[in-house]
């Protein structure tokens, strides 16, 4: 205690305890992060305009707007489009394939057994991943499919698929998958319109941008609007737009009949972010720098009058198709090699803009580097040039195969697996797959329907290192010949095995032809004896 308080103790006793208080007050305010990321009274910090909101209220209510914002700029800003492909090229490619891998242990089979199931099973998903049929707009196969739904989860923040089921002849099996866009899963316009207590008499229960939940917080069905939020009413026609109510999962079956692909961020949150939205406003910015250095580079001819004219400007070229009621004086465009004849009075003179500026290069690097960082994709790799070390190169592509490996099982899980799961189910009861206990014992089930999705292949810098490192761990029992496989090629050990198997006994019976054939060639005929000239 100072000098001052104790004086003031003595004299207003009162005062020194509010005093003291305020002081005990003032001590705990400026203690942790109020000193720092929560201080209300730093200047640092003053200009921080900050709100904080539910799920609902930080996501949900601006998802229209993240959407539309990430669309375009896929759509007209090359960095945008490039991240987006980069992503969607190395999680998915050209589709990740299944690889059947049953659990023979638990379902007493021997391993030859198993290997012939897991062959058998693989041969008839592909009778129907293999064909546009699987597709319910009969477009893409199932890998294709695949493409679309992960393109559509990065630009939109989640994609949806229905399992749906419909019969068509020649084809053995009725699954169908339908892609929807994230706009169709919307909440009903009648729900605009209903009171609490409307919603309570209709038994509606709680829907927030097309996802209905119960009491508990638990999904339990989807809107889906039969037209494109969006789609112009030259396309849809003047009819009012309807919604269908589908349920997350079978009441009597149980399965899956929408497949909802989203990486939450917050407990509570029902749709997804769009990948690119925390980085929208520097994509659109940087965008607006490209162009504007882009149009100040471009020759620019000005010609200097002594005299106003309302004439249309030399040089202006239009396509012949193309009608304009008032040409446009500030677009210009010169032909290559032209021979210009001057009026009296003009003169020429040439713009020299400085462009582009010699910081171009660098501030466009600094401020990729920090959107690679939050799109958690390297800037070498987002560049596709690896114009560094080896050693740095190698880090860049070992931290981008992270992000890669962790949406790749993300995607396995939640969109490959559960339609797997739905056509295995199909062919089973459907007797095409023979698995007993299947349908009456939820573990038998799993067993049978285990299986790994493998995807492509890791970047190889230096394939003989590579492939070195590889035989070493699997040797030391770090890793397996199929996990290695997988990694280095994206295909299968096991497949590769058995084409090795029949390409070396085709081997060795071309090598016996051929031996043979040398043999012969190269034997010397045997002659008899004696004077030739003479007979015996």
């Amino acid at each position: 205690m100072g000098f001052f308080d104790t004086l003031l103790t003595a004299i207003a006793p009162e005062r020194a305890v509010k005093r003291v208080a305020a002081q005990t007050a003032i001590r705990a305010i400026n203690s942790g992060y109020s000193n720092y990321g929560a201080s209300l009274h730093k200047k640092s910090m003053r200009g921080w305009m900050w709100h904080g909101g539910s799920p609902k209220e930080d996501i949900e209510d601006n998802l229209r707007v993240l959407r539309e914002r990430s669309r375009d700029a896929y759509m007209g800003v090359p960095l945008a489009t490039g991240a987006i492909k980069t992503m969607r090229t190395n999680v998915v490619c050209g589709g990740l394939t299944p690889t059947p891998q049953i659990d023979n242990a638990f379902l007493g089979i021997s391993d030859e057994e198993a290997q012939k199931i897991n062959e058998q099973i693989a041969r008839e998903f592909a009778l129907w991943a293999n064909k546009p049929t699987c597709d319910a707009d009969r477009i893409d196969n199932f890998y294709m499919l695949q493409q679309l739904a992960f393109t559509g989860f990065l630009l939109n923040g989640d994609s949806w698929a229905v399992l749906q089921n419909k019969k068509t002849p020649g084809v053995p099996y009725d699954l169908r998958v339908r892609i929807i866009e994230a706009d169709r899963i919307c909440s009903p316009a009648f729900m605009d319109i209903l009171s609490p207590t409307d919603i309570n008499e209709h038994h509606v229960e709680k829907i927030v941008q097309g996802v209905e939940t119960d009491a508990d917080g638990m999904v339990i069905a989807y809107w889906v609007c039969d037209r494109h939020p969006l789609a112009s009413t030259s396309v849809t026609g003047l009819t009012a737009s309807h919604w269908t109510r589908v349920e997350a999962y079978g009441k009597k079956t149980g399965r899956q009949n929408v497949l909802c692909l989203m990486q939450r961020e917050r407990a509570g949150q029902l749709r997804g972010v769009p990948l690119l939205a925390p980085v929208l406003e520097s994509l659109k910015q940087l965008g607006r720098f490209t162009d504007a250095e882009l149009t100040a580079a471009v020759f620019t001819v000005f010609i200097k009058k002594s005299d106003q004219s309302d004439e249309v400007p030399f040089g202006e070229m239009l396509p012949p198709d193309v009608q304009v009621d008032t040409p446009d004086k500030t677009s210009v465009e010169l032909a290559p090699g032209a021979f210009i004849d001057l009026n009296p009075g003009e003169e020429v003179q040439f713009a020299d803009p400085k462009h582009p500026t010699t910081g171009f290069e660098a501030f466009m690097n600094a401020i990729v580097k920090q959107m690679a960082a939050a799109l958690e994709i390297p800037s070498e790799v987002l560049y596709k040039q690896f114009s560094t070390s080896y050693s740095a190169a190698r880090g860049a592509l070992n931290e981008f195969w992270r992000t890669t490996g962790m949406h790749r099982d993300w995607f396995a899980d939640s969109f490959c697996q559960p339609v797997y799961e739905a056509w295995f189910r199909e062919a089973v009861c459907k007797g095409r797959i023979k698995a007993p206990g299947f349908l009456t014992n939820p573990a038998v089930a799993a067993a049978y329907m285990n299986c790994n999705w493998n995807g492509p292949a890791r970047t190889n810098l230096n394939p003989k290192d590579e492939a070195e490192a590889a035989q070493m761990r699997v040797n030391s029992g770090f890793s397996t010949a199929a996990q290695e496989t997988a990694q280095m090629t994206g295909g299968s050990y096991e497949a590769n095995m058995r084409q090795r198997k029949a390409e070396a006994a085709l081997k060795r019976e071309v090598d016996e032809i051929a031996g043979a054939q040398v043999q012969q060639q190269t034997a010397v005929p045997q002659r008899s004896g004696g004077d030739p000239g003479k007979s015996e």
